[in-house]
């Protein structure tokens, strides 16, 4: 086992042990989950903090005067203050949704149609998860608005070179970029990027939907405008995500859905609206997710970033050295700052193919285009498989990977 496993704070067998799903066989062999990056599996501390919001504190939030409501809502925006913390934002920043998805989807629908005029462009990378590109393609096509599309090098990395091009003529007024690419594994450089598009009177939004689960990420540093990550890639629960937004651009949005608890005064006439973020959090939202989620912010901050990134490290650069060593195999980019994302091909062997021979024997892989089919064009491709990293992993799984793989050759002849 490497130093990155054995350094203190981070004990494998005791983080394994958290999570009860991992114990389980599947098709008679012990699980092998490298699934992550799809949604990762849920560690004994958020599930028991669910279970205990619902058996012991639940009601609807800010709306009750009983003691069960206000238990239920100090719970709820205990949640909001261990996001705005786990972010390095102010509370009034950081706004419930139901994931990354959503979170893109209200700054398209509210800040797109309010700051955005049409002729003004939205820049988006070629390696965009489809979250990032369909409400922008939604947003030129109803707003008039320009989508550019930035290039990305054979590497998979950002070619500064064509951003710059897409900036050129003054008229992008947003920079939507992942912090992390969910098939390439690669890294932006956030603050490189913010302070590139806030020279040219652009704003930065960053889809931290990968990210968040293997560094820390503090928005203030980086000076994102607006930073979006799902929960349930956190350890959480699904159903609940984040949207980090400036105070000064939520201030200036409308609301993104109309009902109760978004609004100050309502008449037949008209209606005025709450300050942010509760602007955002129409209806009753989800309550029991938030604290699931409170609980897998604890659970990560009680190991630490530090050594959850040494340990993906490890398993990244063994994972990349043992799949070169397979014939036949070929792992998809080779950024220079990549995390525990590894998407590959195998000659002669469809993905599909790959990860249900590789289920077969107990191995939980995605294959696909990854919800990124653009990209998956653009490297020439029409699928792959791929392999992610929890913070479970180990690096016997990576190896029962390679073994598996080779089956997989043997049985196509390989």
């Amino acid at each position: 086992m490497s130093a990155a496993i054995e350094q203190p704070g981070f004990d494998i067998a005791r983080i394994r042990a958290d999570f009860p799903i991992l114990s389980q066989t599947v098709h008679g062999k012990k699980l092998v989950f490298l699934d992550s990056g799809a949604s990762a599996q849920k560690p004994r501390a958020v599930i028991d903090a669910m279970v205990r919001s619902m058996e012991t504190r639940y009601a609807n939030v800010h709306r009750g005067l009983h003691w069960l409501s206000e238990r239920a809502s100090d719970d709820y925006e205990a949640a909001r203050d261990k996001a705005a913390a786990f972010l390095n934002a102010a509370r009034e920043e950081i706004v419930f949704v139901r994931n990354a998805t959503e979170g893109i989807n209200l700054v398209a629908a509210t800040f797109g149609r309010s700051a955005l005029r049409p002729g003004d462009a939205v820049v988006v990378s070629e390696m965009e998860h489809h979250a990032n590109l369909v409400p922008w393609q939604m947003l030129r096509d109803s707003h008039g608005i320009e989508l550019r599309i930035a290039k990305i090098t054979d590497a998979g990395e950002l070619d500064f070179a064509d951003l710059e091009r897409q900036f050129a003529d003054g008229r992008v007024r947003l920079l939507a970029i992942t912090h992390m690419s969910n098939v390439l594994g690669t890294y932006t450089p956030v603050e490189r990027l913010a302070a590139f598009a806030h020279e040219r009177g652009a704003r930065l939004l960053l889809d931290g939907a990968q990210a968040v689960v293997h560094r820390a990420v503090d928005v203030r540093a980086i000076d994102a405008d607006f930073y979006v990550f799902s929960g349930h890639k956190l350890y959480g629960p699904s159903g609940i995500g984040v949207l980090f937004g400036k105070r000064e651009l939520l201030d200036a949005m409308p609301p993104f859905l109309g009902g109760g608890d978004m609004i100050r005064s309502v008449s037949y006439e008209k209606s005025t609206w709450a300050e942010p973020p509760y602007r955002f959090e129409a209806g009753t939202p989800a309550i029991v997710e938030a604290v699931g989620l409170a609980a897998a912010i604890d659970y990560v901050n009680a190991i630490g970033f530090p050594a959850i990134a040494s340990h993906e490290r490890a398993l990244t650069d063994h994972a990349l050295a043992t799949l070169d060593a397979i014939g036949g195999v070929h792992v998809v980019g080779r950024a220079q700052d990549r995390g525990g994302v590894v998407a590959f091909t195998m000659d002669g062997v469809h993905a599909h193919d790959v990860a249900t021979l590789l289920d077969k024997q107990g191995i939980a892989v995605r294959a696909g285009h990854h919800c990124a089919e653009p990209l998956t064009r653009r490297l020439g491709l029409d699928s792959t498989a791929r392999a992610t990293f929890g913070v479970y992993t180990t690096m016997e799984e990576i190896d029962a990977l390679a073994a598996g793989l080779r089956r997989v050759q043997q049985v196509f002849g390989g």
